[in-house]
């Protein structure tokens, strides 16, 4: 049984929302401003949000936007009654996973909300590991040992991707192309430099070198 946050300021709809997804097996917390929905996000472990865009305190858009800062990746379904493909890849821009407009059918809510979850359950591993370093991708926290370490971001993007790769090489190109969807435009040691910050982070401290450079070729992690 899924665990689903609802942010959604119009009390009816929102009622609405909640009952028909109750009534779809799921368990639902609602909240009804963005303040509370943010403090709602961070303080508990949910499956998917269901984010209004227009909300009072702070808009979905700018909640889904903190929450990516903040390196909470549950997934989002972001719902709005606006109108046109600008808004849906500012919404897709900031964060979000999908995005429903309204009036929208219960049935297709239902949809949107497995769909989203049966991704996490295809990609998200319970936990990733090489040597002492574990990786909780679902909660993006990284120790080695019994030591956490914090990562941004983009250096645990980094980390997940070069531990799925299971010791394999990856190159420079295949980085920038996986990890920030970009090749061409990218400055040009952007990666060394992530580098270098996982290195700092993850080997430094521990006296025990993981993050690898294949001269040549690229950087892999070593895995026992």
């Amino acid at each position: 049984m899924a665990d689903l946050l609802v942010v959604e300021d119009e009390v009816s709809l929102a009622k609405t929302l909640e009952t028909a997804l109750c009534d779809f097996g799921f368990t639902v917390r609602v909240e009804h401003d963005g303040f509370a929905g943010y403090h709602a996000a961070k303080g508990a472990d949910f499956d998917l949000i269901v984010l209004d865009w227009m909300l009072p305190g702070m808009s979905g858009l700018d909640l889904c936007r903190r929450l990516r800062s903040e390196d909470v990746v549950t997934r989002i379904l972001m719902l709005t009654a606006k109108i046109g493909i600008a808004d849906e890849s500012e919404a897709l821009q900031a964060g979000a996973d999908d995005y429903l407009r309204k009036p929208f059918a219960l049935s297709v809510l239902e949809a949107r909300c497995n769909a989203l979850l049966r991704r996490t359950a295809a990609t998200t591993w319970p936990e990733l590991t090489a040597g002492d370093l574990v990786f909780d991708v679902r909660r993006r926290q990284v120790r080695r040992g019994a030591v956490r370490v914090d990562l941004s971001r983009r250096e645990a993007a980094l980390l997940e991707y070069l531990l799925r790769a299971e010791g394999a090489t990856r190159s420079r190109e295949e980085i920038l192309r996986d990890v920030w969807g970009d090749v061409e435009s990218r400055n040009s040691n952007v990666v060394e430099v992530y580098i270098a910050y996982l290195r700092a982070k993850l080997d430094a401290p521990f006296d025990a070198n993981l993050v690898r450079t294949v001269r040549g070729k690229g950087y892999r992690l070593d895995v026992p």
